[in-house]
Parts: C-alpha cells; structure tokens; sequence
C-alpha cells in the first residue's frame, strides 16, 4: 500500500467521515423568501483553477466536482433567482485520466488501513473511464481547471488534446474545451454570466512550494512562457493577467466576486510531518554524533577561522543527534557549498564525504516539510548503500551511512526553507494588493480567503456538530492531499464567498450547514 507516511498515528477515526445530505445553515421554512439585492445571479460563472473544479483527494471525480464551492452556491442562489449551473463532469469517483486509454493522471486517495492496522491515504484501485479525448460540449457554468495558472487562463491552445503529451497544454481542459484553441475565459464567457466568481493564483507560488521550492522565483522575468511550472510567478505578470481577466468578465456586463489567496504553508501539506521527525534510540544517537564529531569539531571551525563561511553559518551547520525526536539533516542551497574546499588541505576528504558536508545542516523549527517527504524519511538510499559497498565499506557501516535524512541528508526539494518561504509570502502578499484593490475599484464583492484559512487552521471554525480545522484527515476541512478541501471544506468556503456578496450586493442569500457535508471517504480497495 503507498501511502504518504507510516510513522504519524492518527487518532481514533470516530468523526463522522461520513455525511447525510447537506441542509442549510439555518432551516428553511415554509414561505421564507431569499433576496438577490443588487445581484442577478441567473447565469453564474466560476473561473478558477482546481479549487474552483472542486479537485479533492489528489483528482477530479463525480462527488469532489458536485460539491464543489460553486456547485454548492449555485444551489443557494437558486432560491433568489439563480439558474442551472452545469459542470464538466468526469466520468466516475475514481479520479484518474486517460489518454488514447493510457492512464495519464492517478486515481484519489481513500482513507485505508495497512496489514497492522494503521491508517492512512492510498491509491483507490481501479481503471479510471474518464478518457480526456471524449471532449464534452459546453458551454459550462464551472470553468475551473485544475493546474492552471493565471496567465494560462488567457492562453490560447491551453486545451489542445495534441498538446497534452508535451505539456503544453491542460488535460482538464482538453476534455471540455469548445475547440483547440480555445481559452479559458472566452469559454467563460460564452456562458453569459450575470454574475461570477474568480479564484485564480494559488498555483502560481503553490508549484514553488509543494516542490520545496524546487522552482525559480521569476520577480523581475515578464516572460511566463519561459517559466517552469514549479516557478513563482513575478507580480507585474499576474496583476497584469487578473486585471485582463477581470476586466473580460464586468466587460460583459457581469457582477461578481474576487477571492484572494490563502497562505499555502498554512495548509496541512506542510503542517502535518514536524521538522523535528526523525525519532532514535540512545545507542544510535552516540553513534551518529561520533560520526559527525571531526566535522563538528574541525570542519567546520576550521572554514569558519580561513574566513570561507561565518561563525554564525558553522553554529547553523552543526550536527548532533540525541535520544528522541531528532531535526532532519539537509542540503540546503543557500549555505556555502564546501564540497571542493574541504577536499583539499587540511582537510583532505574523499569526493563522497565531501559531498554529503558541501551545504549541510538540519532543520529548524522554521522549516516545514511537505507530507509527501514523510515517506523519504528514515528509508536508506539503496544506491547510495550499493555504492558505499561497491568502494569497500562494510554494509553495516554502509547501511548507518545511507539513511535519508539522517546520515544521508535529503536535497533541498524535500525541504520548504524559510528563506524560500519568504519568496513565497513576498509573491501573495503582491497578488493579493491586486486583488484587492481591482474588487474595490469595480464594485465587486472581495472575498479574504486568507483570514478565512487562518480562522481554520488556529483553532478551527464551530459548526452545529464540531469544529472543522486543517488537522490532517481528523480535522475535517482538508482532503487527503494535505492541499485541496474536503466537500465540508468547500461548503465552509461557499459560505465564506456568499457572506462577502450579501455585504457586497444587499441580497440574503442563505449559508448551508457545513456538518452535513462529507470529509474524507474510507477504503480499503486501493492499489
């Protein structure tokens, strides 16, 4: 069973995984009369990325797309006027993609047991139906697409099927595209929206920071289509396309909603796994700590004393282990690499050796790690064990020598720095000033998504049966990807979009009870 982490014990599962069909938040009775205000809500659009298409689990399936956020508010705004709201819809609850029937994209994530017992997400099994070259006819009222950034939204080809091989093109889209190179906000707009809501940006830092900031920050290139796709988008470029964006939707006479964007590390990817992860008994402590004793004692003072790295860079460097819980070792690649300086006097390290010290150091309670790096930790680098034998170490020693995070550091990837943390927050902070001031210098209702996360994630949001917070699985309000909602954490979210338009346009449209909606689903038919 693949599963994100093997060592995290969750607590007991009694938390009402499961749900009736959701109601509202206040009960509606016999011959109450909802308003719209100064709102027309008979052809409600959405524009957005996978938030918006209502990817849960790690995919795109029937039951994440019918409780998406605009699902969900396209069922309230019915009671004050509002139209049929259609959805691309996949083809089952599995989630994966094919093309030309090869599996292109993984089934979701259920919530199982191993053979001792223990919980966590896996694999669904199954062959996946949805075939993206079955193009399904719109014009539809979600146009969210998964993946997308906000300068793909006005990229022509983006949903080209013969560009999905390539990467150039979004299988999301291509399978619900009005033609090759079509776009996606002018296949929101042939929708003719009255009103609609936009949630764009998160992808632009998430890739940055899902990647352990694998990326680029591009601040200061005006180019995005010479970015990667792990790289931050530079603020010129996306309040460049948002003002675009949204100027395309009010041009057509549209009302509506702009949504800011949260803060991605507040998210349970990077909450769940502490930087403090790697737990060891006395014996191999001491072991580890006189491994690394000369580099501590000598390495390290000495570069400090030739001037090659500050005292204040060797005191972050030092390695030490003790019994329990233990910081995680890294290379982290703003320190100074030292690889080719302490190969030679007098240090005179063998190229492996020094290659494991060149930007060594630990975590800090600072770091955060994302969920996917739980399965990496404490597992031995089998290449690395079968090279260190293969130079005439013993395969005891060999063994100690080659575990991932420990005496193996882990490459930065693995690792979301808080320098690189910084990049992040300096991006959305720009995004969400632009955001900001294009809902206010037009009128339309803004959403603070940011403030609403925050609220979840310390100490939770109260609801008529609970408390939903951002706890991996037992918290309610996030999927199993650590990243997306769960259909409770997208409903909170409806309710959060439909307070700013009350505010925003007078009209009364009601909240639904986010207790009767559904976390994470359970299985244990997985791969």
């Amino acid at each position: 069973m693949k599963k994100y982490f093997n060592y995290i014990a969750l607590p007991a599962l009694a938390l009402g995984l499961v749900a009736c069909e959701p109601e509202f938040e206040n009960e509606i009775e016999d011959g109450t009369v909802y308003t719209n205000g100064e709102a027309n809500f008979s052809s409600y659009v959405a524009v957005g990325n996978s938030l918006t298409a209502g990817f849960a689990d790690g995919a795109l399936y029937i039951t994440g797309q019918e409780n998406s956020y605009p699902n969900i508010m396209a069922q309230q705004f019915a009671l004050a006027g509002g139209g049929e709201f259609t959805q691309p819809l996949v083809s089952d609850n599995l989630g994966g993609l094919t093309l030309g029937g090869t599996q292109i994209a993984n089934n979701r994530f259920v919530l199982a047991t191993d053979a001792n017992g223990n919980p966590g997400p896996a694999v669904l099994s199954g062959t996946p139906t949805t075939e993206i070259t079955n193009v399904v006819t719109g014009p539809f009222n979600n146009v969210g697409v998964p993946g997308a950034k906000s300068f793909h939204l006005v990229a022509p080809g983006y949903g080209n099927v013969a560009g999905v091989p390539t990467g150039q093109a979004n299988p999301y889209f291509a399978r619900f595209a009005s033609e090759a190179n079509a776009t996606v906000m002018g296949d929101a707009l042939a929708a003719n929206p009255s009103f609609f809501s936009l949630w764009i940006g998160n992808n632009d830092i998430l890739g940055f920071a899902t990647s352990g900031g694998a990326g680029v920050d591009q601040t200061g290139n005006f180019d995005p289509t010479t970015y990667g796709p792990n790289d931050i988008t530079d603020p010129n470029v996306f309040a460049s396309v948002y003002s675009q964006e949204v100027g395309l939707l009010i041009g057509s006479g549209a009302q509506g909603a702009l949504v800011n964007i949260p803060d991605v590390t507040s998210i349970p990817f990077f909450t769940t796994v502490p930087s403090q992860a790697i737990p060891l008994d006395a014996g191999t402590a001491a072991t580890l700590n006189a491994a690394f004793a000369a580099y501590n004692t000598q390495v390290l003072p000495g570069l400090a004393s030739f001037g090659i790295i500050t005292a204040e860079e060797a005191a972050a460097r030092q390695i030490t282990f003790a019994e329990g819980a233990n910081f995680i070792t890294i290379q982290d690649e703003d320190l100074t690499d030292i690889s080719a300086i302490v190969q030679g006097p007098p240090f005179n390290l063998d190229p492996i050796t020094a290659g494991l010290l060149s930007q060594l150091r630990q975590t800090t309670n600072d770091d955060l790690v994302p969920l996917t790096t739980a399965g990496v930790l404490g597992t031995t680098d089998q290449d690395f064990l079968n090279l260190l034998v293969s130079l005439g170490i013993p395969a005891e020693q060999a063994a100690l020598q080659a575990i991932n995070g420990v005496s193996r550091p882990l490459q930065d990837q693995f690792i979301l720095t808080s320098q690189e943390q910084e990049l992040i927050t300096a991006a959305q902070t720009q995004y969400n000033a632009t955001i900001q001031a294009l809902a206010q210098a037009n009128d339309l209702a803004f959403v603070d998504a940011r403030s609403a996360l925050q609220v979840v994630a310390n100490g939770g949001v109260s609801f008529n049966g609970g408390v939903l917070t951002s706890d991996f699985v037992t918290g309610g309000a996030f999927s199993l990807d650590g990243v997306h909602p769960t259909p409770r954490g997208y409903a909170f979210t409806a309710n959060a979009i439909i307070d700013a338009i009350n505010d925003q346009y007078g009209s009364t449209i009601p909240g639904v009870d986010i207790g009767s909606y559904a976390t994470v689903a359970i299985s244990n038919d997985v791969n």
